[in-house]
C-alpha cells in the first residue's frame, strides 16, 4: 500500500513491494548469500542479520514498456538503483521519497536493483552513531508508474479563509512533457468530498518539448468544513490532463481547509489557541525495525489516541507519508522535523552536512506538503545552535523553509539551555528538559527559571514556548520498593511531576513527551542506555504498558 487511499484513476501504477524480494549481500566476506525478503523490511529483521551493517542487493523483476516512474517511499539508508543492470539513480537519506523516469524502456521483462547501504562513513553526515538505530533495507513502498507524454508531477494546495467564513483553495501544479514535441491538454482540477463536486476549473495549455509548466488557480470554495483536532474532515483535489479527448494523466490527493497562524505568544489553528498534548516517537519495531506495516502504525495512533494525546513530533525524521494520511483522519498535530539529532559545531561542518540536511527539508516539504495535520516544521534537534557556525546552519534551513512553505511556523529543539544564540530565527520557541532525570531540580523551578530567561535576555520574548522533550527512563518490569531510577514506579513519579508543572505554567503552548516507545539505539550509544535501547518509551518496544502510562494519560484526560 502505497497511501492509505488511491492517488490514480488514469495513471496505471502497480506496487513492486508487498511481495518477496531476493535479498544478496554485499559486504565483501559473505558476498553470494542470498535470501528470500517480504518487502517493505529492515535486514535486522534476519535473525543472521541482527547487527548488519554494510551493503545489502535488493532485486525483483517487473514488466514494462515505454515511459516509467519508479518512486521509492524510503531505502536506508544511501541507495543506488539499477534497471537491466544500468544505474538510474542513487539517493542518501533513508526517511524521504525519491523517484527516477525512464523514458522509452523496451516493452518486456526488466531486473530491478536496489543496493541499499548503512554504513558509517564521513560521506554520510546525518546517518551517524545516534539515540536510534540506523537500519539497512527498502524500508517503504516501491512502486511503478506507466506515463504518457504529459506527467503532473506535483500538486499543492494552500488553503485561506477571508474571515467571513469563505475559503479560498490555492492550488499549483506542475506538469512535465517528457515528449520531443510540443503538446497541448486541457487540464480539468476539481476539488470533491465524498465523490460530491465542490468546485473544479478548466484549462488549456501547452508545452514545449522536454519542458515543465506550472499552472496556479485560485478556487472559491463555498460552505466546505474546517478541519479541526475534533472533526478532521477532509477533501479530495484532483487534477486529470486530456489530450485530444483522450484522457493522459491524473493526480488525486486530500488535504484540509486550516490555517496554522503565530499570533502573539499563541499558535492558532483556524482562530483558536493550540494546546499540545504529545508525543514523541521513533519508527521502530522490534519485528518490523524502522518498516513499520501499517497495521502497526494505526496500533500506534490508537494507543496515542487512547492516552488522550492531540500531537506526534517525528523525531528525528520525516515520517512514513501512511502514517501522516493517519493523522490526517485522525486529527492529530502533527510536529515534522528534517533529518538531525545532537551534532556538535564539528559534526556541522562536515561539508556533507548542510547539503544533505537541507536536500532532507526539500524533499520533506514537496512530499507532505498537503497533509493538514502538519502544523509545524522543525529542524536540527539539539544541534550547536550556541555556535556561530551552527547558527549560519538554523538561518539558512529556516530561510529555505519559508522559501517553500509560508503557511506554517517553524522550530527546533534545543537542550542549549541559558546559551542559545538562535532563538531570534524560529517562530516558535522549543526546548527538552529533564528535571527529575538528568538533574535532580524541582520540575517548576527549572521551568520558571529557563521561562524568565527566555521572556527576559533573549530575542525569543514573546513567542509560543514549547517543551519538545520530557520523561525518564523505566525499565518494563523492573519495579521495587525504592522506587529508584529505572524503575517502572520512577519513571511514572517523574512524568507527573514533570507533566503537571509544564501545563500548568501559563506562558507554555504544550509538551511533548520523551517518548512514546522503547528503540532500538546503535551500539556505539550504549552507555546510559540499558539493553542497548532508549528506554523512556511509556511503553515498550513490544508496545506493553508501563506504569506511566496511566500516569499520562489520568493527566492528558484531565482539563489542566
Amino acid at each position: 500500500m502505497i497511501r492509505i487511499f488511491s492517488t490514480h484513476n488514469i495513471r496505471e501504477c502497480k506496487e513492486l513491494t508487498g511481495r518477496i524480494w531476493n535479498l544478496r549481500l554485499l559486504n565483501g566476506t559473505d558476498d553470494g548469500k542470498n535470501y528470500s525478503v517480504f518487502t517493505p523490511c529492515c535486514w535486522e529483521s534476519i535473525p543472521d542479520l541482527a547487527a548488519y551493517r554494510g551493503k545489502g542487493e535488493f532485486s525483483t523483476s517487473f514488466y514494462a514498456g515505454g515511459n516509467i516512474r519508479l518512486e521509492f517511499k524510503g531505502v536506508s539508508h544511501t541507495a543506488t538503483v539499477y534497471v537491466d543492470d544500468c544505474e538510474v539513480v542513487t539517493h542518501y537519506n533513508a526517511y524521504t521519497g525519491f523517484d527516477v523516469i525512464l523514458k522509452g524502456l523496451d516493452e518486456g521483462i526488466h531486473t530491478l536493483t536496489v543496493v541499499a547501504d548503512n554504513s558509517f562513513s564521513e560521506q554520510s553526515a546525518l546517518h551517524i552513531p545516534n539515540d536510534y538505530k540506523s537500519y539497512g533495507g527498502v524500508t517503504r513502498p516501491v512502486v511503478l508508474e506507466k506515463l504518457n507524454d504529459l506527467y503532473i508531477r506535483q500538486m499543492h494546495v494552500r488553503t485561506e479563509n477571508d474571515g467571513t467564513g469563505r475559503w479560498m483553495a490555492h492550488v499549483e501544479i506542475k506538469v512535465q512533457n517528457l515528449s520531443d514535441r510540443k503538446q497541448a491538454a486541457e487540464l480539468f482540477i476539481s476539488i470533491d468530498k465524498d465523490k460530491e463536486k465542490i468546485v473544479g476549473c478548466e484549462n488549456k495549455i501547452s508545452i514545449e518539448a522536454g519542458q515543465e509548466i506550472t499552472i496556479v488557480r485560485d478556487l472559491s470554495c463555498h460552505g466546505v468544513s474546517e478541519w479541526t483536532q475534533s472533526s478532521p474532515e477532509l477533501y479530495m483535489i484532483n487534477a486529470e490532463l486530456y489530450v485530444n479527448g483522450k484522457a493522459e494523466d491524473d493526480l488525486t490527493d486530500r488535504f484540509g481547509f486550516r490555517e496554522i497562524v503565530v499570533e502573539g505568544s499563541k499558535i492558532l489553528l483556524n482562530g483558536k489557541p493550540v494546546r499540545i498534548k504529545g508525543v514523541c516517537r521513533h519508527e521502530d519495531h522490534p519485528q518490523y525495525g524502522c518498516a513499520l506495516p501499517c497495521e502497526a502504525m494505526a496500533y500506534d495512533l490508537t494507543l496515542i489516541k487512547d492516552l488522550g494525546a492531540n500531537s506526534v513530533r517525528t523525531t528525528h525524521y520525516p515520517n512514513d507519508e501512511r502514517f501522516l494520511d493517519m493523522c490526517d483522519e485522525m486529527g492529530i498535530l502533527v510536529w515534522e522535523e528534517n533529518h538531525a539529532r545532537g551534532l556538535n559545531e564539528e559534526s556541522m561542518m562536515n561539508p556533507f552536512f548542510e547539503p544533505q540536511a537541507e536536500q532532507v527539508i526539500t524533499e520533506m516539504i514537496e512530499s507532505h506538503y498537503n497533509h493538514p495535520c502538519i502544523y509545524i516544521w522543525g529542524i536540527l534537534n539539539e544541534c550547536a545552535s550556541e555556535t556561530e557556525y551552527g547558527r549560519k546552519c538554523y538561518a539558512a534551513q529556516f530561510e529555505l523553509i519559508r522559501k517553500m512553505d509560508t503557511t506554517r511556523p517553524c522550530s527546533f529543539a534545543s537542550c542549549r539551555i541559558k546559551n542559545d544564540i538562535c532563538l531570534d530565527l524560529p517562530d516558535v520557541v522549543s526546548f527538552n528538559i529533564y528535571p527529575q532525570w538528568y538533574l535532580d531540580i524541582p520540575v517548576k523551578e527549572y521551568l520558571d527559571d529557563l521561562y524568565e530567561w527566555i521572556q527576559d535576555d533573549t530575542p525569543g520574548t514573546g513567542k509560543p514556548f514549547l517543551i519538545t522533550e520530557t520523561g525518564a527512563g523505566g525499565l518494563y518490569g523492573y519495579r521495587n520498593p525504592e522506587h529508584s531510577k529505572w524503575t517502572e514506579e520512577y519513571q511514572a513519579y517523574a512524568l507527573e511531576k514533570q507533566l503537571t508543572s509544564i501545563l500548568a505554567n501559563s506562558g507554555c503552548m504544550g509538551v511533548y513527551i520523551w517518548q512514546f516507545c522503547d528503540n532500538r539505539v546503535s551500539e556505539e550509544c550504549f552507555a546510559g542506555r540499558p539493553r542497548t535501547m532508549n528506554n523512556k518509551g511509556i511503553v515498550d518496544e513490544f508496545r506493553r504498558h508501563k506504569l506511566s502510562y496511566d500516569v499520562v494519560k489520568r493527566i492528558y484526560q484531565s482539563d489542566i
